[in-house]
């Protein structure tokens, strides 16, 4: 006989939001099973918008070679449409082990008010953490990643080139190297003053000095690329973040870009840095994030909310309208 709790979690259901064909996004309910061992039920506050992949999984433009490395750890469907994608989720546990039992986590989780997943794969956040700012720790593990991919240090001259959310994440990170010498560039100086607010100069992609000894470009352009590598001083490196789906893209290496002989390089945040790999695993990086996303000054990334309800409207046009920086979805 099955009692009345029972019964509830029986008739549990969730809503999702699902990518259904290019531009077109809908919510759809779908049973929610019971969490079993060593799973846990989480209630969603916040999830963030990757804006520059989700943009591509929105407009179907992830390249077929790339279907499966490009999977989120607990997608649902599958590229290009239909498609439940998104990896920046914090909630509460409403069920599961008791030393998680109430707590807020965060998971790389699709857009959903409601989920099961492996504990394992959920992290309590730390003491005082806002949920909403820690709905970023995706973003900044891909800054941190980065950092470590270029080798960045004390009294370095770094420029990074696109101020969006992962290029003001990598400005974030380097202002705080000691002695580090950091300018942020992008052609929208209202983004200025959150540069400043982290301790680094602003720079117009004109007026861009070319000594720099690490350069991060993150503006998903021909034109930010050229700036970067413009930028960079003889021997540097410049560390490629932007990833452009199935775009083709101009890179200018004629010039003086041999006779600099300057570094081009990519970084990515599906594998721990290299020179972190013998004492970093994907747990501790994140925790690492998550520490990192204390400080308050970051809640000026977060410049757009969209509530649950709304978001089959208005994350599409969010997506493409260039405006504002990040997103969080909020949930009821």
């Amino acid at each position: 006989m099955l009692g009345e709790k029972d019964i509830a979690a029986a008739n549990r259901t969730a809503r999702a939001l699902w990518y259904e064909s290019q531009g077109r996004a809908v919510l759809r309910e779908e049973n929610l099973r019971s969490p079993g061992t060593g799973e846990a039920l989480v209630r969603m506050q916040f999830s963030a918008v990757s804006r520059g992949t989700e943009r591509l999984v929105c407009e179907g433009r992830v390249p077929l070679a790339e279907f499966e490395r490009m999977r989120a750890p607990l997608q649902d469907g599958s590229f290009p449409f239909p498609v439940k994608y998104g990896y920046c989720a914090v909630g509460l546990v409403e069920d599961g082990p008791r030393e998680i039992l109430g707590k807020p986590v965060f998971s790389l989780h699709p857009h959903q008010d409601c989920f099961v997943a492996p504990a394992s794969m959920l992290r309590v956040l730390p003491e005082g953490l806002p949920s909403r700012r820690a709905a970023l720790a995706a973003n900044m593990e891909t800054a941190l990643n980065a950092v470590w991919d270029s080798g960045a240090g004390p009294g370095d001259r770094i420029a990074i080139v696109g101020c969006g959310l992962v290029g003001l994440l990598v400005t974030y990170i380097c202002a705080g190297l000691p002695g580090a010498d950091v300018v942020a560039c992008d052609i929208d100086a209202s983004r200025s003053s959150i540069v400043r607010s982290f301790g680094a100069r602003f720079s117009a992609p004109d007026t861009i000095a070319d000594d720099a000894d690490i350069v991060f470009h993150a503006s998903a352009s021909a034109s930010g690329l050229a700036t970067a590598i413009g930028a960079a001083g003889f021997e540097g490196k410049v560390v490629e973040l932007s990833w452009y789906g199935e775009g083709a893209v101009a890179a200018p290496l004629g010039g003086a870009f041999h006779s600099r002989r300057l570094q081009l390089i990519s970084s990515q945040v599906g594998s721990v840095s290299p020179i972190r790999r013998p004492r970093w695993d994907y747990a501790r990086r994140l925790g690492k994030a998550l520490d990192l996303l204390r400080d308050e000054r970051l809640d000026a990334l977060i410049t757009d909310e969209i509530e649950f309800e709304d978001a089959p409207e208005k994350l599409p046009k969010f997506l493409t309208s260039g405006a504002g920086l990040a997103a969080v979805i909020t949930y009821p």
